[in-house]
């Protein structure tokens, strides 16, 4: 992205959060393909009801799980719980909405006026901002359209699929924040078990509103919406582009439209898809076949209590129980996997789980998260389990593996699933611990470095780390660092 010291970017994010309820918000139907069936399998319109595919007489029935995940998500956000809230027609046509109307909430939303905090990095410094949060309301997902050549078809599927639309305020000035913004919203809705998360699907997807103005403006410029976004690293990047796009038209005397645009990712670049319709364009009115949701304060109470331990409030018990770093934290926090397997992971280590604990963060968040980016695939996917860390750490910690040999153990583990033990013999990591051995290394080293030896005894112990060093590597980097220093320094001085 190019720097525009003279622009000031304001941005707001529409997160559509799939809801992993067993059945759709207004039907029996299953919201997801039966057990040992991927979505993909699942055959078109196999899921679908009279009340889904909007056959005459059908009428919906609210799903009582959904309002209780959008409480969870509101409380979890800071939100108010609307105590009386309604449901609404959002009229409009496309072939994907076999209603000709979405039922969703438009001016009686179940939760509103919350906030989060986000932690992100810009120009290489940690900065922390609060983000409010408008509203979070719930509605019915559309269907799926496939365009051929000459022709397209409906995938009535999805159509009825409880979501939750959760609305930022417009409080985001640039790409790092929106990209923090919208991880820290997915760690919070999949710790809340609300959703599962995959990106892949479209389960969790954001619209994306983009507007710039003068440095110093009060007044936001006219937005586009940049729809349909599942992708951290996508959102950000087309975020960046719609900036350059949006000054760059100014610059030269255009005019921003709104409109809603999509984002080409093997481009690199936002096109335009339609217009974009304001609120009254959907003539938006109460939805007659539902009655309104009252929740009362038990029940408001109930979902409160059933709350778990929030990201935010793992990373600051991470910190001040195992004393690990903020980033660290974050990045154990930032996804249940990781959370449970680092928890698992301490768990098999027992009395020793609070003195290991910064080296098992340091597995996961170093050389494991490098091999779950590097294969683009989930912990849950490799083959490494929390009995793998454990091992490899108590390895580590009696030093029968250098740190090194750990991280080698653990990426033969990721593909193989084998024991660390018989990892740890099959590729020679074992540690050597000989003082006859390790004392005849650094008798050949010494030896073939005289000149450095020399200075050395003359007073330049810097050379230290040198003789460390060439030991290390005649020994494959398997020497015990703590007594290699150690002969090495008494060799030295004799």
């Amino acid at each position: 992205m190019a720097l525009h010291p003279d622009w000031e970017v304001v941005i707001g994010l529409e997160i559509h959060t799939q809801l992993s309820t067993e059945t759709k918000i207004f039907c029996g139907c299953l919201s997801k393909a039966p057990a040992g069936m991927t979505v993909a399998e699942l055959g078109p319109n196999a899921n679908t009801c009279p009340v889904c595919t909007a056959q005459p007489g059908a009428l919906p029935v609210l799903n009582r799980k959904v309002v209780e995940y959008a409480m969870r998500a509101g409380y979890a956000l800071n939100c108010e719980i609307r105590r009386h809230n309604v449901f609404s027609r959002k009229n409009y046509f496309y072939p994907d909405l076999p209603k000709g109307y979405q039922i969703s909430q438009f001016d009686l939303p179940i939760c509103e006026k919350g906030f989060i905090d986000i932690e992100f990095k810009k120009d290489g410094k940690e900065s922390a901002k609060r983000i409010g949060v408008t509203r979070i309301h719930m509605e019915e997902d559309a269907g799926k359209n496939l365009h051929m050549d000459e022709f397209s078809l409906v995938n009535l599927n999805r159509a009825c699929i409880p979501l939750i639309e959760i609305v930022s305020e417009p409080d985001m000035r640039s790409s790092e924040e929106a990209g923090a913004y919208m991880r820290t919203v997915y760690g919070i809705v999949t710790a809340l078990g609300i959703c599962d998360g995959n990106m892949q699907e479209g389960n969790f997807r954001c619209d994306a509103n983009v507007s710039v103005m003068k440095k110093g403006s009060t007044k936001f410029g006219t937005r586009a919406e940049i729809k349909n976004v599942n992708s951290f690293r996508f959102v950000e990047k087309a975020i960046e582009y719609e900036i350059d796009r949006q000054i760059a038209l100014i610059e030269s005397g255009g005019k921003i439209v709104q409109e809603t645009r999509l984002w080409d990712s093997a481009k690199n670049q936002t096109f335009s898809m339609r217009s974009k319709e304001e609120a009254h364009d959907y003539r938006y009115f109460p939805e007659p076949d539902l009655i309104p949701v009252n929740i009362d304060e038990a029940w408001a109470a109930r979902v409160k209590a059933s709350l778990p331990e929030l990201p935010t409030q793992k990373k600051a018990r991470y910190v001040s129980e195992f004393g690990l770093s903020n980033y660290d934290a974050g990045v154990l926090t930032s996804s249940p996997a990781l959370t449970v397997f680092f928890e698992e992971t301490l768990r098999l280590l027992g009395s020793d789980a609070k003195r290991l604990a910064k080296t098992v963060s340091n597995n996961l968040a170093g050389e494991i998260s490098r091999l779950m980016n590097e294969d683009q695939i989930e912990l849950s996917a490799s083959r490494l389990l929390p009995e793998h860390v454990a091992d490899a750490v108590r390895l580590v910690a009696s030093s029968g593996i250098s740190s090194t040999g750990a991280k080698t153990a653990l990426g033969v583990a990721w593909k193989s699933g084998g024991k660390i033990s018989a990892i740890v013999e099959n590729e020679g990591l074992a540690q050597v611990s000989d003082t006859g051995a390790l004392e005849k290394a650094v008798d050949e080293i010494i030896a073939a470095n005289p000149g450095q030896t020399a200075e050395y005894r003359a007073g330049k112990e810097k050379l230290l780390g040198f003789f460390v060093g060439q030991t290390m590597k005649a020994t494959g980097g398997k020497a015990n660092p703590a007594m290699l220093q150690e002969i090495v320094k008494k060799k030295l001085s004799g």
